[in-house]
């Protein structure tokens, strides 16, 4: 159904051309579904566009064929490709809030493209998109036809994309990224939706991601590229089996599992053979960053000896609409209800759920961020919802936060040196700009960043590198409580790992206690020594991870751990 043979893409660039995409050959049969995975830079994304001649003519050189039922789509004229493109063959992009039109409403960016392919009336298109919403299991079709994009949920987002994506009848779909910062739970609903309408439409489908584990629940086979070439390719049963090239083995091995207990995670960099070692197998490296049961039990002995260093009291942070004509308030939401806890000095506790349940407000809610209905909040002594304004800054170099997204917490305008110094200029440490400067080379370093990287902005990075940089803005003041707020969701899973790893090592070095909000289970059972799950504002268990993981009382945490993606 579609042949790619030798596809070369490459991109003009000041210093000649860039070679992104080099000679990938593989074919899709009707009604199969392929999995490409990489790290993001692997070139995946680039392939899809490339497939579908997204890409600028005018900066882009593209070598190799591209058949489509026997058409080839690197000569078809610009006019011809267009009918192709949603008709025969369509896309699902990364990010959906950015791939629709926010000032367009749902239903109409749906119906311009059925009107333009199908040459439908606007009553049909309006009927056919209503029936494209309830096909995709999207809530009260009717009223979401009418709604803006940030009127409604990322997940709610995933499936217009997907609606749109399917309005034309395609016999090719391509996901690039489709379930990429979802809650786990969404992912699955949304890998499940994929599976069951590619069945019932016999439609064969590319889907591209950086997790192995997601590829492994959707693919028949898999495509792993690495520097823009495709280092393996097999089907999903063999890749997971006998997986051959170190750079698969990494991909696999480099996701939290709930299954070992590991003092560090295993980096695609362990994988890669060197002159001074060869390639080991995932087990034996895994045998080798595995804790010990004494090591663990000696841990929880130690940390749980001491005095909590936080202790939450009947937390309540509550929200209300506008009050009604006779003064009364209207909706009251329990973003945080009746939450009690405690946290030791050096302990990481896990906090998990869905999006919505009130992690966040309750990080927030802690440091006074947001500041909370009632109930008391006591660290190291001291309440800290009695502190006047300036003791309250004054407590802060204690007590920081991570973020969730680094790009929007770090000023674009500032360079990364100047938004590490800042914080250390307002609490007046060290007693110049020259020592502060010191300081922060210090801790770039301490990261694994460069001291080049001083002078450099937000918009110059990765997203694991502004992840470090907001972790090490952080450390600054010398605190001795971190909330990480979803500080790797929305970083590859090699990445992830390398996040992970830092945060666990700098809270050995500097004796740091976190609190560690995610909406994965896997990730929280990795990194935590006790875990707390959230529903709808509530902590509904809480405990040690093995306990809860092997032997969940709620069926909401059951739900949690079914959705974790297996690598096996």
């Amino acid at each position: 159904m579609l042949e790619v043979k030798d596809l070369n893409i490459r991109f003009k660039t000041a210093n000649g051309l860039f070679e992104a995409v080099k000679s990938i050959t593989f074919t899709l049969n009707k009604g199969e579904t392929i999995g490409i995975v990489g790290e993001s830079g692997s070139g995946k994304s680039v392939t899809s566009l490339g497939l579908m001649r997204l890409l600028n003519d005018e900066q882009t050189v593209i070598n190799g064929s591209v058949l489509l039922n026997g058409v080839c789509l690197c000569t078809v004229p610009e006019l011809e490709m267009q009918k192709i493109r949603g008709h025969q063959m369509a896309m699902i992009f990364q990010e959906p809030m950015t791939s629709l039109n926010p000032v367009l409403t749902c239903g109409y960016q749906i119906t311009e493209a059925i009107q333009l392919h199908l040459g439908t009336s606007k009553a049909e298109a309006k009927q056919r998109t209503i029936n494209l919403f309830k096909e995709v299991q999207l809530p009260r079709p009717e009223e979401l036809f009418d709604s803006y994009p940030h009127q409604i949920s990322g997940g709610q987002k995933q499936r217009v994309m997907i609606a749109m994506a399917l309005s034309c009848n395609p016999e090719i779909l391509i996901a690039d990224e489709p379930t990429t910062a979802l809650d786990v739970t969404v992912q699955k609903t949304i890998i499940e939706l994929l599976l069951k309408l590619k069945a019932e439409r016999n439609m064969s489908l590319i889907f591209i991601s950086h997790d192995l584990g997601v590829i492994g629940e959707i693919a028949d086979r898999v495509l792993v590229m690495y520097k823009g070439e495709v280092v393996e390719e097999a089907t999903v049963k063999d890749l997971f089996a006998k997986p051959k090239h170190p750079y698969t083995k990494g991909l696999l091995a480099c996701r939290p599992s709930p299954a070992y207990h590991l003092k560090k995670l295993p980096v695609i960099a362990d994988f890669l053979p060197s002159e001074s070692k060869s390639v080991e197998s995932i087990e034996s490296i895994r045998g080798r960053f595995a804790y010990k049961p004494e090591e663990i039990k000696e841990r929880k002995k130690t940390l749980y000896a001491k005095e909590p260093i936080l202790k939450i009291n009947q937390l309540n942070t509550w929200f209300s609409d506008d009050k009604t004509l006779f003064g009364l308030k209207k909706n009251i939401v329990k973003a945080v209800n009746q939450v009690s806890f405690e946290v030791y000095p050096g302990e990481t506790l896990g906090l998990v759920g869905e999006s919505g349940c009130g992690k966040t407000t309750l990080g927030r809610s802690i440091l006074r961020l947001i500041e909370p209905t009632s109930g008391s909040i006591n660290f190291e002594n001291t309440d800290l919802r009695s502190l006047k304004k300036n003791d309250l800054r004054a407590m802060r170099r204690d007590i920081q936060i991570i973020f969730q997204d680094p790009y929007s917490s770090l000023n674009p305008r500032l360079t990364v040196g100047d938004s590490l110094m800042e914080p250390m200029q307002v609490h007046q440490f060290y007693a110049n700009d020259t020592k502060r400067k010191k300081r922060v080379i210090e801790l770039l370093e301490r990261v694994n960043l460069l001291p080049e990287h001083f002078n450099r902005y937000p918009h110059e990075f990765s997203g694991g590198q502004r992840q470090r940089i907001v972790i090490a803005r952080a450390l600054a003041l010398q605190p001795k409580f971190i909330i990480c707020d979803e500080s790797v969701s929305a970083l590859d899973v090699s990445v992830q790992a390398q996040v992970l790893n830092l945060i666990r090592e700098l809270q050995r070095e500097f004796n740091l206690t976190y609190i560690f909000i995610s909406h994965d289970l896997a990730v929280i059972k990795h990194i935590s020594d006790r875990m707390m799950v959230m529903n709808k504002g509530e902590i509904v268990e809480m405990g040690d991870p093995d306990d809860i993981y092997y032997h969940p009382k709620e069926a909401y945490t059951k739900k949690l751990i079914a959705s974790i993606p297996r690598v096996n």
